[in-house]
């Protein structure tokens, strides 16, 4: 290898001037420190009038050396684009040597296009890979999230969002575009040339068989991150992209058949087949019942149409599910004497601490987590244009169908994704919807969305039916700081030794006196009113707390020890007189089936076939179902005989719903669009 200078050629100086220009530009708009500019003019001078000549004989060392030091240097460059240093520094060692190696595919991907010219190839893929962190940048800019797969499919709605905003180069943007330039200009001094390209393709295919293999078996046990950047600096960009990529893509179900699923839509697909809300409670008997005792039916006036109201409350839980404590004073004490007209009990969720629209999710359509990947976001990744739920069902009964939530629009895409459920109004708080000031800590209170319903039935018309679904803030966590606007001990816990779980349980009891607000009002209206509410998902507490609760914390729990801390409570009331029941277990997945029946709506088929399998099957997540034979919680390859049936049955549907576009079921799954119109 030769290095030499050549300092007074015209043509460097030019370039010199040109980059160095480019540099200062960015550096003004940008409003960045000028030292790193100085930094770049002095390297640039020198590189531009490098000359390197390196031996014929050695390419594959040249080009080793290029592409261990530019993946190293690319991945640098795409999480410092992305991440402020004190996320940069949560990135840990081992999970940056798995980007790197994610780099060097993309690396070695090029070197396929550019064989002999592997400087080429690596400028190719840095730009690539920089182009596309400012990309993902920009794209949390707007929606809080980051870029993902799924973007891919929906590159339109993006393009037509990004006219209304204004893109804000930061300084690190500034910084990452002045080490690019600088690394390329060593590049294009540093000619690299093979002179046969078939033995090197085969050596290129042959690193990138290691490098998949050796990253998708280090990355098995990760799951994909989707909420705000968590994804770039707990699995790195370039992983947590590959991760996405991976959870995208759902397989069919071992047996599953189209046959299979045509037979199911002749048991379902008739009007007087499945378990459907035109059932009186004198027909349901034991030998139909779940495992609650009986089935859910309908005591509403045929012909009338409820109100429906739904209250996904955030983080809404019964610590006690994993063990008894004591308290100053009962946290929700409303709440727990709901009896009169009321259905009630504990709901099993998929998610623990996070993740709330998995939740949303299981409530709106009757699918579960069950079958899809382990840690991804229905919202973030699955949700495709029509697809079938309760807001679809409504739809087709000549419901006003209305989404609220006192946050941002963004969060987990609901701005795009309540449209594709087909909602028909959706309110946020970024719209000035919402009340501001009635906050407790820094969100919007319980008790202003409550009050925004209630506004909205008192504004409907007189012939017009709503449904609403309301999405709470309030009690999101976390609960160690302090705040002024909140007695965050109102409600103590074993003698106030935790203070994270006192600032819980005084927020629930907020919602508590919220709640009973509530349902008072429409205890006194002379339309039929249904309102169900649930938990998303259990808080995540001080471990200390969970450990004196169980004496175990969370670890070493055996299976039904484990699903304590995935059980919610949920209540479905009505302001008639309907069945009172206690349901020991079910899970979110039932609720919106169990709605429409209280509400004596019929039920379509697929959730006739819920109904029915919720008598075999009483509750269901992510981590496995209930077996009544068994009387305790299985994983699914436990299942045996008529369990294994009916899960075998609810998977192959469920993919048949979401994946299997060309065979999807007219019969299961219908889309109405908000004006009432059948979708093909």
């Amino acid at each position: 290898m030769e290095i030499s200078f050549r300092f007074k050629e015209k043509n460097n100086l030019i370039c010199y001037a040109v980059f160095l220009g480019i540099g200062i530009l960015l550096t003004v708009l940008a409003q960045a420190s000028f030292r790193p500019l100085v930094l770049f003019a002095i390297l640039y001078f020198f590189i531009c009038s490098m000359r390197v000549r390196l031996s014929d004989k050695l390419p594959w060392l040249w080009t080793g050396i290029l592409f261990g030091i530019g993946s190293i240097f690319t991945t640098y460059c795409t999480q410092y684009c992305i991440l402020d240093p004190q996320s940069f520094e949560k990135t840990s060692d081992r999970t940056l040597f798995l980007n790197v190696l994610c780099v060097a595919f993309v690396y070695f991907i090029c070197h396929l296009i550019f064989t002999r010219k592997p400087g080429r190839a690596a400028a190719l893929a840095h730009c690539f890979l920089v182009a596309v962190s400012f990309t993902d940048y920009f794209v949390y800019l707007f929606r809080e999230n980051e870029l993902s797969f799924n973007d891919l499919t929906s590159t339109g709605t993006g393009l037509s969002v990004l006219a209304h905003y204004r893109l804000q180069l930061h300084a690190r943007g500034v910084y990452v575009i002045l080490g690019s330039i600088l690394f390329l200009a060593v590049i294009r001094r540093c000619d690299i040339t093979f002179q046969k390209a078939a033995m090197h393709r085969v050596i290129d295919l042959a690193v990138l068989a290691v490098l998949f293999f050796y990253v998708q078996g280090a990355a098995e046990n990760r799951e994909t991150q989707t909420w705000e950047l968590k994804g770039s600096y707990q699995n790195g960009f370039m992983l947590n992209y590959y991760l996405g990529v991976r959870d995208s893509f759902v397989s069919a179900p071992d047996d599953y058949d189209i046959e299979k699923v045509k037979e199911l839509e002749k048991t379902y697909g008739s009007d007087s087949s499945g378990s459907g809300s035109e059932k009186t409670a004198d027909d349901a008997d034991s030998s139909d019942a779940g495992a609650d005792g009986s089935q859910i039916t309908s005591t509403l006036d045929s012909g009338k149409k409820p109100v429906i109201i739904t209250i996904m409350d955030e983080s809404f839980a019964d610590l006690s599910t994993v063990g008894e404590f004591e308290t100053n004073q009962e946290a929700t004490p409303f709440i727990d004497s709901l009896k009169e007209n009321t259905i009630r009990g504990y709901a099993l969720s998929s998610v623990y601490g996070a993740k709330t629209p998995n939740s949303e999710w299981e409530y709106m359509t009757g699918n579960s987590m069950a079958w899809l990947p382990s840690g991804s976001v229905v919202y973030e990744q699955y949700l495709q244009k029509n697809p079938f739920s309760m807001v679809s069902t409504l739809n087709a009964e000549g419901y006003t169908t209305i989404a609220m939530h006192p946050y941002y629009s963004t969060g987990w895409k609901r701005n795009t994704n309540y449209p594709k459920l087909g909602f028909d109004e959706q309110y946020f708080m970024d719209d000035g919807y919402f009340d501001e000031t009635n906050i407790v800590r820094d969100y919007i209170t319980d008790q202003e969305l409550f009050d925004k319903i209630i506004n909205r039935y008192e504004q409907k018309g007189e012939d017009e039916n709503l449904f609403i679904m309301g999405i709470t803030m309030q009690n999101h966590g976390g609960y160690e700081d302090y705040y002024s606007n909140f007695n965050s001990d109102e409600v103590t816990a074993e003698g106030g030794r935790f203070n994270d779980v006192d600032q819980y349980l005084s927020l629930i009891h907020e919602t508590d006196n919220a709640v009973k607000n509530l349902i008072t009002y429409f205890q006194s209206v002379d339309q039929p009113v249904e309102i169900i509410f649930f938990g998303d998902h259990q808080p995540s507490l001080d471990s200390w707390f969970y450990y004196t609760l169980n004496g175990k914390g969370m670890s070493g729990l055996t299976m039904d020890e484990m699903e304590n801390f995935y059980k919610v409570p949920f209540f479905i009331w009505t302001n008639w007189d309907s069945q009172e029941r206690e349901i020991s277990c079910t899970s979110l997945n039932y609720l919106s089936t169990m709605a429409l029946q209280v509400a004596g709506i019929d039920l379509p088929a697929y959730n006739k076939f819920l109904a029915e399998m919720r008598e075999h099957i009483p509750a269901i997540n992510s981590r496995g179902y209930y077996s009544i034979s068994q009387q305790k919680f299985l994983h699914f390859e436990d299942a045996v005989g008529e369990e294994k049936e009916w899960l075998d049955n609810y998977q192959m549907l469920q993919y048949n719903c979401m994946f299997d576009k060309k065979h999807r079921s007219s019969v299961f799954f219908p889309y109405h669009d908000s004006a009432g119109n059948l979708v093909e």
